[in-house]
Parts: C-alpha cells; structure tokens; sequence
C-alpha cells in the first residue's frame, strides 16, 4: 500500500501531518531534530561519565564570559549569551562557536565580499551631486559617504520618485511597467505565495519571456516550507523564466539559515525600479484576510537611481553563478530630478549595520519629528537610545505599531518596550483596523526611507535587506501625509493602557526579551 492509499483511509488532520512528515520539509526537519538530539546526547553522555567535567565546564565558563566581554558583539546579545551560558555553559559555548565562525556560510561570505570587491567601481558618484551645498548643510553627504564607502550606493539627482500607500497601489503599477518590458525583468523578493497577485505577475512574466525578455526570479528559500513546492525553478522554467531560490533548506545544521533575503524588489530594463515592503502574497493587497487590514507601502524609482537596484539584484543573483554580466544590464536611464535619491542595501556578512546606522542618522540629526511605521520592534541598546535621546530634545518621535499582531512573540517583545520608551516622551500607536508591515522612516519634510528594513534584529543584523533613502523628494511630503492618515486610525499607548495590558504580554514579553537577539 502507497503513501496515497495511506492517506486515503485517514481523518483530515492526520492526512496532513502524513504529508508534513513524508515531504522533503518533513524530512529536513526529522535530520535536523536527530543532529541537534546527538550533540546534545553526546554532551550527557560526557558529562555523566567525567566527573572531573565539573571543574573543566566552571573554568570553561570563566573564559567564556572574558570572551564575550572583549568581543565586539553588540551589549544586549552579550547579556543573552552570557545568560546561555551561567545557564548550560558548554551547550550554549558550542551553539555561539557555530554561529560565529561562519559555519555552513563562509563560501558565501567569501563570495559576497568577492562580488562587492569586483562591483565597487562600476557606479560612479557624480561629485557634483555630493558636494550640493544643501546636502552638506545637512549632513547628507556624510550619511552618503558611509552607506557608499563601498563605491556601490552613490547618491542621484536626475531620478524621480511615485510613492504607493499600500499594496493594491504598488501592484497596479507594477502590472502597468512589467507590460512595457523590453529587454529584462528582475525579481527578488522574500515571499512569493501563489494565488491572484502571484498569479497575475507570472502571466505577464510568462508572456515577455516567450517575447525574448529575459526574466529572473528569486525568492528566499524559506518559501520551500511555507508557500512553494521544491520544484519550482523547474516549473517556471518551462515558462522560459529562470528562477532560483536564495539558501534553499538543506538537512543538515548550517548558520547560513539564519541569513536570510530580507529584500523586495522589481527591476526593469534598467529604467524602472520598485521598493518597499510589500511581496508578492495576496495577504499584502488585501486580497486575502490575514491580522485584519494589512498597511503597506512601497516606492517606484525611475531613472539614473535605478542602476544601483540592477547591481543588488545582480550580486544576489551572481552569488552561486556568474551568468549575468553588469556590461549587459547597464542602461543610460534618466528622468526629471525630484530631489535625491539613494538606494542602498544592507549585507549581514560585512560586520556593517547599514539599516541601523541609517536609521539613527535620521534620529540624531532631526530638528522637528521623526515619524516610523514598522511591524516589530526588538531594539538593540543603541537603537533604543537614539529614540528616547531624540524624544528628550524636543524632537516628536512616533511610532505606529500593529493593532493586530502576526506574531505573538514579536508582539510581546514590542510591548516590553513601550514602558521606557513613553517615559523618555517617545510616542506609540497601535494601527486598529489590523497589521502594519510598512518600514517608513520620514523625518522633517526633509528625510525618507521607504524599504524592507523593520526595527528588530532579524532585520537589522541577519537578514539582506535594502531600501531608498530620499531628500527633498515630493514623496516625503506624500509619504507624511499617508502617516497622518494613518494616525488617525490609532489608539496611542498611554501609561494608563501600559498598566492595564494583558498579564500574557507583560510576563512572556519580559521572558523573551532575554532572548531577543537570538529570534
């Protein structure tokens, strides 16, 4: 009797976990349960026989605790390793040794810093544009400096910029500029679920790549569990469209799992570029109900500045081949200046926190308001800081927040928050009608970053992420403007509702918060 038959004389329920359990993710996760079950077995096994393990593990534990305090580790994931390992000093020494020292990602570390070596020259910063006497009373160009000090992410000024307040926006102009696709089309994002958006993005994509357009999609392998079968490559291939995950599960343990691409975007014959936080998922139109109305947002960028998304696209694509060539993708697109413009990505792999250090730049330097939309809020000390120091200046600093959580951990995480930040005059909104996954930053009537960029660790030290950052745009004041909107469909937290908040997220929200940098 097959699998089939099997399933065939079982209840519902039991059919699906049959099918978990003989599929390739049931399988993936069976080996990996089995490895992690004989480390730790081998550990007991050890440690019953040697008594003397004893005296080694307090010793052990001793060094352990010097390392971490004159390693460079971020202090508030020094405080959860150090609790790791007073709790279970050589398991939790063995899962920090495995998490750094690279192992199941170095070739890709190698080949990422490979890939930027080679690409660091191929985008020139106009010094005109640099040097703007504006960008320097604000101290842009410094902020430019940095986020391009690999020579990647120059700063433009012939770009224009079309803000989407939310997905159904977005998707209606991506379908409009993939059908006047020419020569290619670009995609990578983190989620693609199949259904009406998926659905009605892939006829078109279908349709240019029999006209000769050369089509690419990659989406993070996370997708094999939740929403895509294994084979997919194969079966956009025969649409004449090449398509490949980013770090597909495997079973065996790696560190490489815990980077993830993070990143959304859309290219077009080099002419056209889109951004933000929305994938290509029914749930992110409201076409599907998940956590109530689901806010998000998104940017198309148009002209020169799009040549910095082509190379994103192309370093992520070139990481495990070398078949696209810059030379073949480099197009002499321009469009009428709508301020600056500057798109940037940030990589897990170089010891560099670009996201963050972007957002604190904004913090530190506001004068009138800093105005943030994000779905989670796991901040790290420095983060944190920035914040309720900019609050303490007088800057209004607002956050809006989810309503309605997807994650229930995440949400009691963003909640042991709420009490200090509201002390230091930081101000926190919670979205009624349902979830926020926009990532907005609008500072000023000056500053935006609309992209992929949330304010929790995954984000802000796992994953790749990138984003536009925009000056003296149109669609900061556009981008205000949705958030004053928005405002008005929030309940603030006050200390009243801090003190009233359900027992459940104050008491596994200061568990977990031991734990943050490791989720």
């Amino acid at each position: 009797m097959d699998n089939n038959e099997v399933l065939g004389l079982l209840p519902k329920s039991r059919k699906n976990l049959l099918r978990i359990i003989f599929s390739r993710l049931g399988l993936v996760v069976i080996t990996i349960i089995a490895e992690l079950v004989l480390l730790v077995g081998a550990y007991l096994w050890a440690f019953s026989y040697f008594k003397w393990l004893v005296l080694v593990q307090f010793v052990f534990t001793i060094i352990m605790i010097l390392y971490l305090f004159n390693c460079s580790m971020d202090a508030s994931a020094k405080l959860t390793w150090l609790f790791l390992i007073m709790l279970a000093p050589v398991p939790a020494s063995i899962f920090l040794w495995f998490t750094q020292k690279n192992f199941g990602h170095r070739m890709v570390k190698e080949r990422t810093a490979e890939l930027i070596e080679a690409t660091k020259d191929m985008l020139q910063q106009d010094k005109d544009t640099l040097y703007a006497p504006e960008l320097i009373e604000s101290g842009t160009d410094d902020l430019c400096r940095y986020v391009n000090r690999s020579g990647c992410f120059p700063i433009y000024k012939n770009t224009s910029t079309t803000f989407f307040p939310s997905g159904e926006a977005k998707f209606e102009a991506m379908l409009e500029e993939l059908k006047k696709a020419e020569k290619f089309i670009f995609l990578e994002y983190f989620i693609i679920t199949e259904g009406f958006m998926w659905g009605s993005i892939l006829k078109i994509l279908a349709d240019k790549a029999a006209q000769g357009v050369d089509v690419r999609v990659m989406y993070d392998g996370m997708c094999e569990i939740s929403t895509l079968t294994a084979d997919y490559p194969k079966r956009l291939a025969k649409l004449g469209i090449k398509c490949k995950p980013f770090s597909a599960i495997h079973p065996f343990l790696s560190s490489h799992y815990n980077y993830r691409d993070h990143r959304k975007i859309l290219v077009i014959d080099g002419k056209v570029a889109f951004n933000g936080g929305v994938n290509l998922a029914d749930e992110y139109i409201n076409k599907e109900e998940r956590f109530g109305h689901w806010k998000d947002t998104a940017v198309m960028v148009k002209g020169q500045a799009v040549e910095s998304f082509t190379l994103m696209f192309l370093q992520m694509w070139n990481l495990t081949e070398q078949d696209v060539k810059w030379d073949e993708c480099k197009v002499e697109a321009s469009a009428e200046s709508d301020g600056y413009v500057m798109p940037y990505c940030d990589c897990p792999l170089d010891g560099e926190r670009v996201g963050e250090s972007v957002y604190m730049d904004i913090l530190y330097r506001a004068k009138h308001y800093v105005h943030i939309m994000t779905p989670y809020l796991i901040l790290d000390n420095e983060l944190e800081t920035a914040l309720k120091y900019a609050a303490q200046r007088g800057v209004d600093v607002k956050i809006i927040l989810p309503g309605i959580p997807d994650k229930k951990i995440a949400y009691s995480l963003a909640k042991s928050h709420y009490s200090q930040l509201v002390k230091y005059g930081v101000k926190i909104y919670e979205y009624d009608p349902g979830f926020v996954h926009a990532k907005i930053f609008v500072s000023d009537n000056e500053k935006a970053v609309v992209g992929t960029i949330n304010l929790d660790y995954r984000s802000l030290y796992h994953h790749f992420e990138c984003a536009t950052y925009m000056y003296k745009t149109s669609c900061v004041s556009e981008i205000e403007a949705d958030y004053q909107e928005t405002l008005k469909k929030c309940s603030a937290v006050t200390d009243e509702s801090i003190k009233n908040e359900k027992i459940f997220y104050k008491v596994f929200g200061a568990i977990v918060k031991i734990l943050a940098p490791l989720m």
